[in-house]
């Protein structure tokens, strides 16, 4: 016997019917309407209640289609937003299989009912559309979409779940498994890119695309004609070329486990029901799909995943530790020390995000110049992207002006610097500042490792200096680290959480220690890999052992961060902690030739730089580990490096270790971070006595 789970409260999304009147002769459209009584920025998602309701409407029409009262059938949602799939709030409160299973097959009859009404049935995609929200457009017969939707994703492999309504049989039926595969494999693992509006319109998700301002009206008329005869769709067969699909789901299973190393079980089970589906009925297709979403609504990748989404949608929106936000200063003028790259991405992201004159000083007029054009470049491609208007793009490039002295800083309210990272040199900055800007002026340091306290200690008020560490790509990465210093103020801490929101970061509090949270971690993870890499074990080997567990290969990521940035945080923390952060002699070995990094990516892939090999370590008496032996020194040193940053109080919880990795370093959400892997794997008890998590945090909730 299946016993229902208590649920919360679920945010409804009703399925409102409309009868309109198609144009010319072709009758009634019975028009639904998803909205759950919010605005776009509570969007309809489908909970336990609210498949019960679209059962209940499409049972309706399917009466009232068999009486010919209505000739066709449309689905569209509210404004902005069409619908983003299942209610995931409820997943915690399942705790058996059986539940998961009625889960998954309630969406598949409410879906399954609307695709065999006996007339046609459509698709309106007006807005952000994903998960079970996409699904529910493939169960209609045809779709139109808004050039102006933003977002199109079958996001679940991110999570560590599979489309389970009809995505992983119903899309490669529509375009096919090569282009089925990039939305249900690939796009998920690349960070859960997601299609726009017009992209999933080429890629075939949808047969007609239309403006925004009259996206309804002409969807209307266009079904109308498809209802009349006047427009007839053409769909291929892809189930007929065996080997084409056999090709693509061996390309995406390559893709999975160079991203995954099969440590997440969704995309390979997502691969194996896009497989089958070439020959499976749609009956048996959906039946596989119930199997595998109750196996992963069961297993502990999912709810780490959910605990990831649920860090980044609620934890990151109320800072843990913050002062009260009343204390904020208003900034309405920005100054920034330096004009390199990372400047000029500050620049860009200040004068976008807060709309207040940035200025910019550099040692001289051609860094200066440089620093501005940059800033002006990037603001035309936004232009040429269609991202900003004209009159915006104007308005932005005048927002962004230079110096080579800082006189302009004296009416600025927030100056940040981004120079060079010495701390003789930044108390330098600061000492000059300080010397320009009012009293209540906040100084903001982008530093990645060095002490707010000890930049601060010579100033008038070092109250005001708070570290602000931003990370790279600044457009792209979400964390933003902020860190007081023994004497920062509150009200200087409040305006700094305020700028981040304003900029729209995920902003963590961090306690002024060394290197912080993610570089702290990131440089014990390297540094551990490399003294295994250097005493023997074959790089391939380190690799497979950590696979899964960072975004890519830690050599690679030396590459992307950079050898000499790289080398100096691990200098900083061998210096702070000692022989636990060792400085790898590949890295000095580099970085002394100048070299860009350990690989060549001329190809697309990483491959070894013949002249870095030729420096590497030979150890005289090699030490190779097993893979496994790798990967269990390497998250005990993780699980270590937690703990004591933890009892030391670096982070608040280790929540915020998790929340950091994921939008700073981009960790994995079907890890939920770090901290419910090095549990799940038992590495915590192991090292630390005791768990990070509770049991159920993200993890699925034992019985008995």
């Amino acid at each position: 016997m299946t016993t229902t789970p208590t649920l919360p409260p679920e945010v409804v999304t009703r399925a409102f019917v409309q009868d309109v009147r198609m144009p010319g002769a072709s009758g009634t459209l019975a028009l639904v309407t998803l909205d759950n009584g919010h605005d776009h920025t509570k969007p309809n998602t489908f909970g336990v209640q609210t498949v019960a309701g679209l059962q209940a409407t499409f049972d309706g029409l399917r009466t009232r289609a068999e009486a010919g009262e209505i000739q066709a059938v449309a689905l569209t949602g509210k404004p902005f937003i069409f619908a983003v799939g299942a209610d995931l709030t409820g997943i915690p409160y399942v705790t058996t299989r059986d539940q998961a299973l009625e889960v998954a097959r309630a969406g598949h009859r409410a879906f399954s009912t609307l695709m065999d009404l006996p007339v046609p049935t459509f698709g309106f995609v007006n807005g952000a559309a994903m998960g079970g929200g996409v699904e529910i457009a493939l169960a209609c017969d045809y779709r139109t979409i808004s050039a102006g939707v933003p977002a199109v994703a079958l996001p679940e492999c991110f999570l560590g779940l599979v489309p389970g309504w009809g995505g992983c049989w119903m899309l490669p039926h529509l375009v096919g498994p090569e282009s089925a595969l990039k939305v249900i494999i690939e796009n998920p693992l690349s960070q859960n890119s997601m299609l726009s509006g017009p992209a999933a319109f080429r890629l075939g998700m949808a047969d007609a695309m239309f403006a925004p301002a009259d996206f309804l009206e002409e969807s209307v008329a266009w079904a109308a004609q498809v209802v009349s005869g006047a427009i007839t769709v053409e769909r291929t067969d892809h189930t007929t070329d065996a080997d084409a699909w056999a090709a693509a789901t061996k390309a995406a299973t390559e893709v999975a486990l160079v991203k995954t190393a099969g440590q997440s079980p969704a995309p390979l089970r997502a691969i194996a029901l896009v497989d089958a589906a070439r020959t499976a009925t749609r009956e048996e297709g959906f039946a596989a799909e119930d199997e595998a979403l109750a196996d992963l609504v069961m297993g502990d990748e999912l709810r780490a995943g959910l605990y990831a989404f649920d860090l980044v949608q609620r934890r990151a929106k109320r800072p843990a530790g913050a002062p009260d936000k009343a204390l904020a200063r208003p900034v309405t003028k920005v100054g920034i020390v330096g004009a390199g790259l990372m400047a000029s991405q500050l620049a860009l992201l200040f004068a976008r995000n807060l709309g207040v004159p940035v200025v910019m000083t550099d040692l001289d007029e051609e860094r200066v110049a440089r620093g501005t054009a940059y800033v002006h470049d990037e603001v035309d491609k936004l232009l040429a992207k269609g991202r900003v208007g004209s009159d915006k793009a104007t308005f932005l490039k005048g927002l962004v002006t230079g110096s080579t002295g800082k006189d302009g800083f004296a009416d600025a309210d927030f100056v940040i610097e981004a120079v060079f990272e010495e701390m003789s040199v930044k108390q330098q900055v600061w000492a000059e500042v300080e010397a320009v800007v009012g009293d209540t002026c906040v100084l903001a340091s982008n530093t990645s490792s060095l002490s707010i306290t000890e930049m601060a200690a010579e100033l008038t008020h070092p109250e005001r200096v708070v570290g602000f560490h931003f990370f790279n790509p600044v457009a792209v990465m979400p964390l933003l680290e902020i860190i007081p210093g023994d004497k920062s103020d509150d009200d200087s801490l409040a305006t700094a959480f305020a700028v981040g929101k304003t900029l729209r970061k995920t902003t963590i509090l961090v306690k002024d220690a060394p290197s912080f949270i993610v570089n702290r971690l990131l440089g014990r993870f390297m540094g551990e890999y490399a003294a295994i890499v250097e005493a023997g074990t074959p790089i391939e080997v380190a690799d497979k052992a950590v696979a899964g567990l960072a975004p890519m290969p830690p050599l690679v990521l030396v590459g992307l961060v950079g050898p000499a940035i790289a080398l100096h945080n691990s200098q900083t923390l061998h210096r702070a902690f000692g022989d636990r952060f060792p400085v790898s002699e590949n890295l000095r070995r580099i970085v002394a030739a100048k070299k860009p990094g350990y690989y060549s990516l001329a190809t697309g892939r990483p491959v070894m730089d013949p002249e870095v090999e030729a420096l590497l370590v030979q150890p005289e008496s090699p030490v190779a580990l097993t893979a496994a032996e790798a990967r269990q020194r390497i998250l005990g040193a993780l699980a270590d490096e937690v703990g004591r940053m933890l009892e030391d109080g670096v982070a608040q919880a280790p929540m915020d270790i998790d929340l950091a990795l994921i939008t700073g370093a981009g960790f994995s959400f079907w890890n939920g971070g770090l901290t419910p892997l090095l549990d799940r794997e038992g590495v915590s008890v192991a090292v630390n006595g005791r768990p990070f998590l509770p049991p159920g945090v993200a993890s699925v909730p034992r019985q008995g």
